[in-house]
């Protein structure tokens, strides 16, 4: 396939998206585990892929968390950005995104995934688009739709959803607001 064919396929994929599915530790994360003596475990999140987030949805493209943890502080950060189906601990991925597309009555084909690791490969490649961050391993690399350019948790997130606004021509329409908001400062 030459390039523009593959550029061609993947905004396809990218128009066809009403839901986002992303993984924590090393997509919404960098993948480190702070944990302190009292057993409480802390995240730091980018404020970016949080506005990504939220701008998305404003869109009509639903975002979902499925993660293998169980943690207050992603509950807190699913809460904050509006984020409503979010599944923690669990443990097979795939179970919760059928879960997920059978709740919402959503095609394979309408569903991205984004993930870091070979857990989230089933997924992956159940959803019509396949996500993955540049320092994922070899075998996600290989089965992945897309690979950003930012890395997990300093970006990657935000990436991802203004490419599929892009796509979707509701990219312009978001940013206006604050193009808007900018002149009437003025």
């Amino acid at each position: 396939m030459s390039g523009a064919e593959n550029s061609l396929e993947l905004t396809q994929r990218l128009k066809n998206i009403r839901l986002l599915v992303l993984d924590v530790d090393g997509v919404m994360t960098d993948g480190g585990l702070t944990i302190g003596d009292d057993g409480q475990e802390y995240k730091t999140f980018h404020a970016h892929d949080g506005l990504g987030m939220k701008l998305l949805k404003a869109t009509g493209v639903n975002v979902a968390i499925i993660t293998g943890r169980t943690s207050e502080v992603v509950r807190k950060r699913a809460e904050s950005t509006g984020v409503v189906h979010f599944y923690q601990g669990a443990e097979d991925k795939l179970a919760a995104l059928q879960d997920l597309m059978k709740r919402t009555g959503l095609a394979p084909e309408q569903c991205a995934f984004m993930g870091d690791d070979v857990v989230d490969l089933p997924p992956m490649l159940r959803c019509g688009l396949a996500i993955a961050v540049p320092d994922s391993p070899d075998l996600l690399l290989k089965h992945a739709h897309y690979v950003t350019y930012k890395k997990g948790g300093r970006g990657a997130v935000r990436e991802v959803c203004e490419l599929i606004m892009q796509a979707q021509d509701t990219f312009d329409g978001q940013m206006a607001q604050f193009l808007t908001q900018a002149s009437i400062a003025n």
